[in-house]
């Protein structure tokens, strides 16, 4: 089996007056959130093997956090997850579809939409993915990533 591991960022700081929304960085409920996210990983086993990361600063201190807990993976900061659909973010992921296990650290609404569509085939039967919150799914090894092919197999949240 693959496993497709996908992680929305944890809360960030509210955008202020002149801010770029790709600069807002993670609350402090936000870093521990994100700290809890690696433990749960770690107690779960399900360190991957490769971190694929949106180039948003709340992004990447999501990573930075798990990673601390977690240890070092070969990381890449991939600017197509920012703003992606759910097909640019199985466009992505299917470029690693020989690794094993792949997470992807990025935002709503794609992830929640990519979790629905890879499970039941459709993008509008998301349920919601709170910040911090990681959704995992299971799909044959050497699959293309398409609808449908994938189940959820485990959900957190902080």
């Amino acid at each position: 089996m693959r496993e497709l591991i996908l992680l929305r960022h944890a809360h960030a700081e509210s955008p202020t007056a002149g801010s770029n929304d790709v600069e807002r960085p993670l609350s402090p409920d936000g870093a521990a959130a994100s700290e809890a996210a690696g433990r749960w990983l770690v107690e779960h086993g399900l360190v991957p093997d490769v971190a694929l990361c949106s180039p948003a600063q709340r992004t990447r201190d999501t990573l930075e956090a798990v990673l601390r807990v977690v240890g070092y993976v070969d990381q890449r900061i991939e600017p197509e997850i920012y703003e992606a659909t759910p097909g640019q973010l199985i466009e992505l992921a299917d470029r690693y579809r020989d690794v094993s296990r792949v997470m992807i650290v990025g935002h709503n609404p794609g992830l929640e939409q990519l979790v629905a569509l890879m499970e039941s085939g459709q993008s509008s039967d998301y349920r919601g993915m709170p910040p911090a919150g990681i959704a995992v799914l299971k799909m044959p090894a050497g699959a293309a990533l398409e609808p449908g092919v994938a189940r959820l197999s485990q959900f957190w949240w902080p």
